[in-house]
């Protein structure tokens, strides 16, 4: 692999990843470009200065992702997107009020729970990248609280979180948009599982109010990228949600989508 540096001392980051990051800017937009193909290898040496040995370490690095795939026709997303009509994004939930209070986000850097060390790929104890996101109602509740677990080899290999893990408990919302624009896309070119849960509670335990909700409702949701490997997962609960709608369209299976309320 390229030099980290060429003088003084190491580089925060080899510029091959900082390459690849913003090739996966590239990548985002030709996958839904019909036919969309990266630039040629000699016109990506070009744009960033460097050789043509540094472009194909970055987009190998790219390929180790299961990002992208090359051809005799050149370098192409591993995922396009296909074309069809729109419908409820799935990924998305609509707030429990028409005006929702401010939302938090924070990261940290925590031992994930049993359940998840083995499919992160992490050995009892390890310590990973962990991103929570908060939605608050116009009278300070919880609307919905997210909590997203990142596979450490993947942190280890992506800078935008490398970054992230390294400024852990010091950074603020507006310093994680490229944290959540990566989800985002990797969402969008890899493979997405969500798991509805609900908990109905008929004799609440001594000691709870009687105002508690009478049914719980959690999501848990897998995003695996196109080699299958697991990047992140992300549980989330809705404190005081009043309804779920579930759609899904038999004409395009690929389209489903639920908003809670």
């Amino acid at each position: 692999m390229p030099s980290p540096s060429r003088g003084g001392g190491p580089a925060a980051m080899p510029k091959y990843q900082r390459i690849a990051a913003a090739l996966r800017r590239d990548l985002d937009r030709a996958a839904h470009t019909p036919g969309g193909r990266l630039p040629s290898e000699r016109s990506l040496a070009a744009r960033y200065q460097v050789n043509r040995q540094t472009i194909r370490a970055a987009l190998q690095y790219l390929r180790e992702d299961g990002l992208v795939v090359t051809g005799r026709r050149g370098s192409r997303p591993a995922v396009t997107a296909e074309v069809v009509p729109t419908a409820a994004d799935p990924v998305a939930f609509g707030p429990a009020s028409p005006a929702p209070g401010p939302a938090r986000s924070w990261v940290t850097v925590v031992t994930v729970p049993p359940s998840l060390a083995v499919p992160l790929g992490m050995s009892g104890g390890d310590r990973t990248l962990v991103h929570h996101h908060r939605q608050e109602g116009r009278a300070g509740e919880t609307l919905r609280h997210a909590v997203t677990y990142f596979s450490p080899g993947v942190v280890a290999r992506t800078p935008e979180l490398a970054v992230c893990r390294s400024r852990a408990g010091h950074s603020r919302g507006e310093d994680l948009a490229a944290l959540q624009c990566w989800l985002e896309r990797a969402a969008a070119a890899g493979r997405v599982a969500e798991t509805i849960t609900m908990t109905r509670t008929i004799h609440p335990p001594a000691g709870v109010p009687a105002s508690a909700p009478a049914c719980g409702l959690t999501v848990r949701r897998t995003v695996h990228a196109p080699s299958g490997l697991l990047v992140a997962v992300t549980d989330l609960a809705f404190p005081t949600w009043d309804h779920l709608t579930f759609h899904r369209d038999r004409r395009h299976p690929a389209i489903a989508g639920f908003r809670v309320l």
